[in-house]
């Protein structure tokens, strides 16, 4: 089964076109260095909750909406040379010098799939 790394960030509205072209650009190079699959959305319908949610994860703030993002990889192992690669590729490292979010306040993961359909 596949392997799943997810992200949640808080992306100021004022920076969206910046997030999305460096999202473009992201995702050209994990695909080409093998990811599956590279996904970014932005929050629609993201309701804040009375416990936690979305918004209260990230702290948004007034003016900022949710991204919430996936790439999929074939395994674990996979995964990981794939994230040594985009992470060694030049092309990536000076964009993520000057991130169009506060990657303080991102919550990331990998997570092993259990269900396929």
């Amino acid at each position: 089964m596949a392997y799943v790394d997810g992200f949640v960030v808080a992306v100021p509205e004022s920076r969206l076109a910046d997030y999305k072209k460096l999202a473009k650009k992201a995702g050209k190079i994990w695909l080409e260095h093998g990811a599956l699959e590279y996904v970014e959305c932005i929050g629609d319908d993201v309701p804040p909750g009375k416990v936690t949610s979305f918004p209260r994860a990230v702290k948004l703030k007034e003016g900022e909406v949710v991204a919430f993002s996936w790439i999929i990889y074939k395994s674990r192992a996979d995964r990981d040379a794939i994230l040594r690669k985009v992470f060694a590729d030049p092309r990536l490292s000076k964009d993520m010098a000057q991130m169009p979010f506060d990657g303080k306040r991102m919550i990331y993961g990998g997570f092993k799939t259990i269900v396929e359909m």
